[in-house]
């Protein structure tokens, strides 16, 4: 009996198991069965079953006893029978369980515009490109791909990506050096087990970044040593001051959140302290593809392959969805990070590593980029165009490259500025949440505004919020 239920529940869409025992006889068995099954919840409101000829014939049951059985839990409320539609599961209010809270109500509606940073347009991801190299790679896929894998990820997507980063960013990068890992933060986390395990206790830190970062690595045991920031990005003369320190994390082509890069001087000179003491530069490169006045900045790992780790992602190219990073190793480190990665570190989906290798090799991340180069470009130049309109006394730094700029707003008005914005609906950042070790030499009151992040319908109507709130401009 059970089998021949399992048969006719296929047929209907239904998997559910039916105890016909009991006293009463089959038909209040039956009638039993299934008000238990709508009760439990293993038929879901508006399951469509069996037919009564369908359900008798595979119970061994009369057609009769069947359909008696459907009309008594339709005359209970049980089930629904339409013409045309079948017998189907009747919706029923979900009890709530007793001592259980009723839930909290529901919560204030978010921002209407969003200038934070820390994502791009994700409403331009290029679903119709990105479903096509999807196909593409999934049929040309060796059957090894769908097994686990290894935790350096894909060699397609290594391959492809070591080609794409030697030509796009200056990388020297060995496909055997690759390690693909599930965004930037799992990155980070790898290389400061690494480095607390050579015995390093403490890294240097831009003093401006995502407080993430310094978690992270506090989180693995390495005290952060805040670097300070001038215009010509992080001083990096303080770590030959420290003797002990042996590991620095910088952003050399686009400092984040202050947009400096780091200058050419200083590139050479924190490269030279690698080399002199041992150390290691771990570079992140969030956002190095979007430059827009002169050419992008190349990567620092290009100057030291040994003495750099480059840590890259496909979250503001693309989407922070993907969750996909990837570390270009120094040759004696790849075996320590593997071996972490072996302990549970694992890398994404290799699916997705190989719809992105099909993307690159393609060409169709390249036009993506050239797109949302373009994209991002004319709305930095409509930022910058209203503010010096409208807001001529607000400085604007930051501008050549990435998807933020910064505001530089009068001294002791940056929460008045914030609130204000929260009033017009919108959600941007301070500068301040972004300082780390206290106001420093330098600190001034600032806002982060990151034109990137809007969908293309909102970004106008997200200016015109911005102005109103900023102090002093022709806003209204």
């Amino acid at each position: 009996m059970t089998d021949s239920w399992a048969t006719s529940a296929a047929v209907a869409g239904v998997d559910l198991h039916l105890d016909l025992t009991g006293p009463g006889g089959v038909r209040a068995a039956l009638i039993r069965a299934l008000r238990e099954a709508v009760r439990s919840g293993r038929l879901a409101a508006g399951t469509r079953l069996p037919s009564s000829r369908s359900l008798a014939a595979d119970l061994g049951l009369a057609r009769n006893t069947v359909a008696d059985a459907y009309g008594d839990l339709v005359a209970e409320g049980w089930l629904t029978a339409r013409q045309g539609s079948g017998t189907r599961v009747a919706p029923r209010p979900a009890p709530r369980p007793a001592g259980r809270r009723p839930r909290p109500a529901p919560a204030a509606a978010g921002p209407a515009y969003d200038l934070r940073p820390g994502s791009p347009d994700v409403s331009a991801f290029p679903r119709a490109a990105w479903l096509a190299a999807a196909r593409r790679a999934l049929g040309a896929a060796p059957h090894s791909a769908f097994g686990y894998g290894n935790g350096q990820g894909r060699p397609e997507l290594r391959a492809a990506l070591a080609d794409y980063l030697a030509r796009a960013r200056g990388v020297r990068a060995d496909p055997e050096r690759i390690v693909l890992c599930g965004g930037f933060m799992q990155g980070l986390a790898l290389l400061g087990r690494v480095l607390r395990a050579r015995g390093i206790r403490e890294i240097g830190m831009e003093r401006y970044g995502l407080w993430m970062h310094h978690r992270t690595l506090e989180r693995e045991g390495l005290a952060p040593y805040p670097l300070p920031l001038d215009q010509h990005g992080a001083v990096v003369g303080e770590l030959d001051g420290r003797p002990g320190l042996r590991a620095v994390l910088l952003s050399p082509a686009h400092q984040f959140p202050t947009g400096v890069p780091l200058h050419p001087g200083r590139r050479s000179a924190v490269v030279e302290w690698a080399s002199r003491t041992d150390g290691l530069i771990l570079e992140d490169d969030y956002d190095g593809e979007f430059r827009y006045d002169r050419q992008p900045v190349g990567a620092l790992q290009g100057l030291a392959p040994e003495q750099v780790v480059y840590c890259g992602t496909a979250s503001k190219s693309l989407a922070p969805a993907l969750r996909m990073g990837w570390l270009v190793l120094p040759e004696h480190l790849v075996e320590e990070v593997l071996e972490l990665k072996w302990t549970g570190e694992w890398g994404g989906s290799a699916l997705d590593q190989l719809t992105l290798a099909e993307f690159l090799t393609s060409g169709a991340y390249d036009r993506h980029v050239r797109s949302m180069r373009l994209r991002y470009r004319r709305r930095r130049d409509q930022l910058v165009a209203a503010l010096a309109e409208r807001a001529p006394h607000i400085g604007v730094t930051g501008i050549a490259a990435g998807l933020h700029v910064v505001l530089r707003l009068p001294p002791g008005t940056e929460q008045a500025t914030l609130q204000a914005a929260a009033w017009e609906g919108l959600a941007v950042d301070g500068l301040g949440r972004f300082r780390y070790g206290g106001e420093g030499e330098g600190a001034f009151d600032g806002l982060i505004v990151a034109y990137g992040t809007p969908p293309e319908h909102a970004f106008s109507g997200a200016v015109e919020a911005l102005l109103r709130a900023l102090p002093g401009s022709a806003g209204g």
